[in-house]
């Protein structure tokens, strides 16, 4: 009798999926977190330090498309460069490497520079090695905070969402290069952590403005 019940249950739901991939919209269910190890949401807080360099023999920034000529001297409006980014945990390009910045940024504004800024931060350390967090959105670089969308992950962070704070640390208007620092906070849906005895942490972030104050169990290593 049980065997038969196994039976009729596993037809019932074979049926179930067979009609919504036939359904013509490619829908196939809801994944069951549980069997994927996605067993809760966890919010953390991590910085870094971006070092933007367009000169020498090892340069950061490669320009792959130069800007509209009218614009070269104002907001160099269609410039794009591809990036490989060392990401630091101190503004000095010599301290602890924790992981790259790789992507493109581009100017897409004729009246002021804003960038377009497309990017992986590939983290390399501890746990995280492997894992990515993509940010998309509008630098507007000279405001003295910029806010840009995190809009996904990969390892530790998938399903990931949040924000990054962008604040230049240093700027050299000669070579145009810059030390960018970077406030990432983000939720994610991971594996339920082992060591039940760890707690939430609480994160001062220090910005020109308001602090915000952010509940973190995954601060960075």
């Amino acid at each position: 009798m049980p065997d038969k019940v196994f039976i009729f249950f596993f037809l019932l739901i074979l049926s179930v999926t067979s009609a919504r991939a036939e359904d013509g919209t490619g829908y196939m269910g809801s994944p069951n977190h549980k069997l994927l190890g996605l067993k809760r949401e966890t919010l953390s807080h991590f910085r870094f330090y971006c070092h933007d360099i367009l000169t020498g023999t090892n340069p950061t920034a490669i320009q792959i498309v130069p800007a509209v000529p009218q614009f070269n001297k104002t907001t160099w409006f269609g410039l794009v460069r591809m990036v490989d980014i060392p990401l630091t945990l101190e503004p000095e390009l010599s301290s602890k490497l924790v992981g790259r910045g790789e992507g493109f940024y581009a100017s897409g504004s004729q009246t002021e520079l804003n960038l377009l800024v497309v990017m992986n931060f590939a983290l390399t350390q501890g746990k995280y090695n492997g894992s990515t967090i993509t940010m998309l959105g509008r630098n507007k670089v000279f405001s003295e905070v910029r806010e840009l969308p995190v809009i996904g992950g990969s390892g530790v962070f998938r399903f990931a969402r949040g924000y990054a704070l962008a604040r230049t640390h240093t700027f050299d208007p000669n070579t145009m290069e810059a030390v960018v620092e970077y406030n990432v906070v983000l939720s994610s849906t991971t594996a339920q952590n082992k060591n039940k005895n760890s707690k939430p942490k609480l994160v001062l972030i220090k910005l020109p403005t308001k602090p915000t104050i952010v509940l973190s169990s995954d601060i960075r290593s």
